[in-house]
């Protein structure tokens, strides 16, 4: 008899978190499982995307409130819910601001859970396994019945700022903990060394061949590749954890040493005016673009020279991994978890985390032609799919 599993997420809108989230639903056996599928908003880029196996339910109106402005909760007729969302985000900005943080936003996504949760209603089904994508996860803690109950990880928890004691009593209620990376799960267990014998690592699930098909899909116009021109691209959310004020700077610094490149974004987000504010008083308007959403970033990394990810800090990058499965020359910054993403000189360069490092880091790739096909070299070698995770996820169901 097939076991009944749920999955929980926000929505498909473009982010790793969401591609990771289509790459786990496309390799389930759904001869074997009877899936469920709840996303609070049914929106997003990938929405499209998403394969026939999963039972998608319809939206529960209470938990779509969760990214929607306070005003528009209260227009909607959630007044409890905007009076505790309202008094999540000013407690989360003065613990923020007394902390001298740069994420206050996860302490706010946490207060606007905890403190509206006795006001969302339960999901009446039961599930032998009950799995929260997304963190954090007290849906599937108090809103479902679960034989087991599955909270991922994809974050580094060096780098966020949260209350621990709240967050530690989330993480009591499920079953299972899953980090995407071994350092990601090194980072969560430092804060939470109880939860070590119920913590794993499984991967995102990555398909070379669905990537490479999906890179042949488009010839991106936007690059502007002439002949001697070093074509550098990033693909990620523009906020602080992904460096790109340093990249902007470190873009000038290059242009200024003489080297002819133009260095491409991929991605939206909350920084987009700021990083422009910064890209003009730089004079960077020919060498560094924002591309905007891309809901297929494949093309682009196909026809980028260097990928680059200047982060401050990340879980596992998804973007990495597709740059190498595309036999692209990656260069990185030292955040936290860069090194269970690659190996320095085989299949990426690892860089300071500053905007010297990167300088040198991509001055290093241009200027020795050696490396560079080294590094392709390695990338193309190597088989960096893990389809069989997958067997991982299904052997904590049926333990």
């Amino acid at each position: 008899m097939k076991k009944k599993i749920l999955i929980t997420s926000f929505d498909l809108a473009i982010g790793g978190v969401e591609r990771s989230l289509i790459g786990l639903l496309n390799q389930i056996d759904y001869q074997r499982f009877d899936v469920d599928l709840v996303l609070f908003k049914h929106e997003g880029e990938f929405l499209p995307y998403l394969p026939s196996g999963p039972n998608l339910l319809p939206e529960i109106p209470e938990y779509t409130t969760f990214r929607k402005s306070i005003g528009q909760i209260a227009r909607e007729g959630y007044y409890r819910i905007g009076l505790f969302r309202l008094m999540a985000k000013y407690i989360s900005l003065f613990h923020g601001r007394m902390k001298h943080i740069n994420e206050p936003g996860y302490l706010n996504i946490q207060y606007g859970w905890e403190f509206t949760n006795s006001f969302l209603p339960k999901l009446n089904n039961e599930y032998d396994a009950a799995i929260g994508f997304l963190w954090p996860h007290y849906f599937i803690g108090e809103k479902v019945k679960a034989k087991k109950k599955i909270g991922w990880i994809h974050t580094d928890y060096s780098n966020i700022d949260i209350n621990k004691k709240v967050e530690a009593k989330m993480w009591g209620k499920v079953d299972k903990i899953v980090a995407v990376s071994e350092d990601c799960s090194k980072t969560f267990l430092n804060i939470f060394p109880d939860f070590r014998n119920k913590t794993t690592v499984i991967e995102n699930i990555l398909s070379p061949e669905f990537i490479r098909e999906q890179a042949m899909m488009d010839n991106p116009i936007d690059l502007n590749k002439t002949s001697g021109k070093t074509i550098l691209l990033t693909v990620g959310r523009l906020t602080p954890a992904k460096g790109l004020d340093d990249a902007v700077r470190a873009c000038k610094e290059l242009v200024e040493k003489g080297y002819d490149i133009a260095w491409y974004v991929v991605g939206y987000g909350p920084l987009e005016n700021d990083l422009k504010k910064i890209i003009k008083e730089l004079g960077m308007q020919s060498h560094f673009f924002l591309l905007g959403k891309k809901t297929n970033p494949y093309p682009f990394i196909k026809q980028c020279d260097i990928y680059v990810q200047p982060s401050r800090y990340e879980g596992k990058a998804v973007t990495i991994r597709e740059a190498q499965i595309l036999g692209k020359p990656v260069v990185i910054t030292n955040f936290p978890t860069a090194k269970s993403q690659a190996v320095d000189g085989f299949d990426a360069i690892i860089t300071p985390q500053n905007i010297e490092g990167i300088v040198k880091g991509i001055q290093n790739v241009i200027d020795n032609p050696g490396l560079r096909e080294r590094l392709i070299s390695n990338v193309c070698s190597k088989d960096y799919g893990n389809e069989s995770e997958i067997n991982k996820l299904y052997s904590l169901i049926e333990a």
